[in-house]
This record gives C-alpha cells, sequence and structure tokens, in this order.
C-alpha cells in the first residue's frame, strides 16, 4: 500500500486542449544556446516562398534539454527499428540565412 501512495503522488495528470492536439506543422527547427538555456524555433517553409515565420518557440533548461535529445534518439530507433533507416536528403539542407554562432538548423 506504502508502494502504491508513492506512485500516485510521482504521477502527473496532463491535460491537452484541443488546439494543441491539432499540433502545427514545421519543417525547419534552429536551435540556439545560452549558458542556462536552449531555445528550439520551429518554422514552416514553403517551397518559393522566401519568407518563413516561427510557428513555435520552445525554450528549455540544459538538463532537459539533454533528455529531449536522448528521448528523441530513442524513438528515431524505435521507428527505424519498426519501418526501416530514415534516409536523409543527400547533400543535406541548405540555408540562405546566418543563423549566428550557437545555432544550428
Amino acid at each position: 500500500m506504502e508502494n502504491k501512495q508513492k506512485l500516485n503522488q510521482n504521477e502527473v495528470n496532463i491535460e491537452l486542449s484541443e488546439e494543441a492536439a491539432e499540433g502545427i506543422y514545421s519543417n525547419l527547427a534552429i536551435i540556439t544556446h545560452s549558458n542556462s538555456e536552449f531555445v528550439v524555433d520551429f518554422i514552416r517553409m514553403m517551397p518559393g516562398v522566401p519568407k518563413a515565420k516561427v510557428k513555435s518557440r520552445i525554450i528549455l533548461t540544459p538538463q532537459h534539454a539533454k533528455r529531449l535529445m536522448s528521448a528523441l534518439q530513442d524513438n528515431v530507433n524505435k521507428y527505424e527499428a519498426a519501418f526501416g533507416e530514415i534516409k536523409d536528403v543527400e547533400g543535406g539542407f541548405k540555408l540562405p540565412i546566418n543563423l549566428g554562432p550557437n545555432a544550428q538548423a
């Protein structure tokens, strides 16, 4: 009984609104960081359109960014085990913008 009480105390109820459940499409993420945080800007770029908008910005602590990286890697590994290797675009993706010294796309 004591273990069940401990489990219940550690549970977190997560609510997902209808708006959030719809999601936001992004085909580019730009990541920057400082000594205290990581900033991930999710962007939607459309072919032939020279302007793109940041659709969502997520700010993370370094510890949470590392946990997110690990969780993404675990999920990519599981996806590839089920569906095969994810092929990257040949030659990579080139952006005609300056992202700054700490930014990565």
